[in-house]
């Protein structure tokens, strides 16, 4: 079966009929760290996206849940792993809400990076752990409303305030993509003038702190678990920090895994993601039927 087969007959729960064997990665690289993911699971980390890795992208971001498969997948891999890491531009704790991550048995071994890695949720705990927030967010904040009016922002554009970051969405603008490109000179202007960086997605610029990004959260972390084999899951231009991470520890002689969770609405697959990949699974349904195959391969070795 190929890897993109393994998100069929997913409107709930996983399919039946899943290989108990990991997929074919379409690198040697990804071979390598699938094989030693296997080989040392015990000191492998599984790091994932959450929205459009773990929760379909929706038009309102504060409707977005995980799918109903990732849950009990997640729960049945992560006792097998030396941790699984959510890395995230929401805040942890919300992504935790979102993921029915809170309470949930088995998940011992999941930590939440939000906010790119400036906050900090332990299933264990259960608690949020962050420093003071950027100055020039809560400055923006205030300010953000007249400035997209002042650029002449098209109907259908709004705000999305994420306490540590503020994202502009134009996804329900007639042209999302146009009016996007008309807001990436001045939001970038305005970011600069407040020291904030611009990180864009699909139909969001996110203004944010600098030197905050999902590929140093993920390098932090692995350091910190002293980890072996890594294998990182994501979907958009904010997930290429992490991949560029992964990829600099397989230069230091690191086993990594590159997953991609492609679109599966009709939009074009993300080339910066989809060229680089190792693996690719079609969307969250599919993400979630790769965590159970990799849960099943951990089961069954020797």
């Amino acid at each position: 079966m190929g890897i993109e087969g393994l998100a069929e007959g997913l409107p709930g729960g996983l399919p039946e009929g899943l290989p108990h064997v990991l997929p074919t990665s379409r690198t040697e690289e990804g071979a390598a760290g699938l094989a030693a993911l296997r080989a040392e699971p015990e000191r492998a980390v599984v790091a994932l996206d959450f929205d459009g890795t773990l929760a379909p992208i929706v038009a309102d971001p504060d409707a977005a849940r995980a799918h109903p498969a990732i849950l009990p997948a997640l729960q049945r891999l992560a006792p097998r792993l030396g941790a699984v890491v959510v890395v995230t531009g929401r805040p942890a704790g919300l992504a935790a809400e979102y993921g029915g991550f809170v309470g949930a048995p088995g998940l011992e071994h999941l930590t939440i990076l939000g906010h790119y890695g400036a906050e900090r949720w332990d299933a264990t705990t259960g608690e949020v752990h962050a420093p003071e927030a950027h100055p020039g967010v809560t400055a923006l904040r205030a300010e953000l409303p007249r400035a997209l009016e002042r650029a002449g922002a098209a109907p259908g554009t709004w705000i999305e305030d994420k306490g540590r970051a503020l994202a502009v969405h134009t996804r329900r603008a007639e042209d999302p993509d146009g009016a996007l490109a008309a807001l990436d000179a001045p939001l970038r202007a305005l970011a600069a003038r407040h020291g904030l960086a611009v990180e864009p997605g699909r139909m969001v610029l996110e203004l944010r702190p600098p030197g905050v990004d999902k590929g140093a959260a993920l390098t932090a972390f692995l350091e910190e678990r002293k980890a072996g084999a890594v294998l990182y899951v994501g979907d958009d231009l904010g997930d290429v920090a992490a991949y560029d991470a992964v990829e600099d520890l397989r230069a230091l002689g690191r086993p990594g895994v590159l997953g991609y969770s492609a679109p599966t609405t009709g939009e074009p697959p993300l080339a910066a993601l989809a060229e680089r990949a190792d693996l690719v699974v079609a969307g969250p349904p599919g993400v979630a039927a790769l965590l159970a195959v990799l849960s099943d391969a951990l089961a069954s070795r020797p």
